[in-house]
């Protein structure tokens, strides 16, 4: 597996090998202790989740304020853009945020630690979008911010308003959200 650092230096972009011939290709998906040596400590995955969404859906930048989530994430079909934002009040790059297309085609991961904010455009026709989680899913700990907060300031690749849930719409900006220590 291929690691490549991004702008943020707890967030990596993880390029799996892919053998291919005329019949195809094969590639391992995940694989623990790969991964664990790439990220330089061990994690342990305990949710996984599939979501399917159409052009132009934005979803996110969501995270939980109690029960964070590490995350890999990837686009199973279609391609995206993927979003990670620092809210560690701790961290060098609080506020910072980076981000990467993640496809079918390029197979492309993103590993995002607990203490970010996630979300993701999706920029085909059609995208399914799977991640892994380190912890589970907790409705009452789940924040959002805003996906345009200036101070943020996300160069999403879009021209034209997102298609948002009521909850992303309403979210926060980060000046208004709890954030971690």
């Amino acid at each position: 597996m291929k690691v490549i650092p991004t702008a943020l230096p707890d967030v990596l972009i993880l390029e799996p090998k892919v053998f291919g011939d005329d019949r195809g290709f094969f590639m391992e998906s995940f694989n623990q202790k790969v991964f664990d040596e790439a990220i330089g400590h061990h994690v342990d995955f305990v949710q996984d989740n599939h979501s399917r969404s159409r052009k132009g859906v934005l979803r996110g930048l969501h995270y939980q304020i109690t029960q964070p989530q590490g995350k890999l994430v990837y686009a199973l079909s279609g391609e995206v853009f993927d979003v990670a934002v620092d809210l560690r009040k701790s961290s060098p790059n609080f506020g910072r945020s980076v981000g990467a297309v993640l496809s079918a085609e390029n197979k492309r991961r993103l590993w995002i630690p607990p203490g970010f904010a996630h979300g993701f455009l999706v920029i085909s026709e059609s995208a399914d979008f799977l991640y892994k989680t380190t912890d589970y899913y907790a409705p009452a700990a789940e924040r959002s911010i805003i996906w345009n907060d200036p101070e943020i300031n996300i160069q999403w690749p879009i021209d034209v308003a997102p298609i948002l849930s009521e909850k992303d719409r309403v979210a926060p900006a980060l000046e208004d959200s709890q954030v971690y220590d």
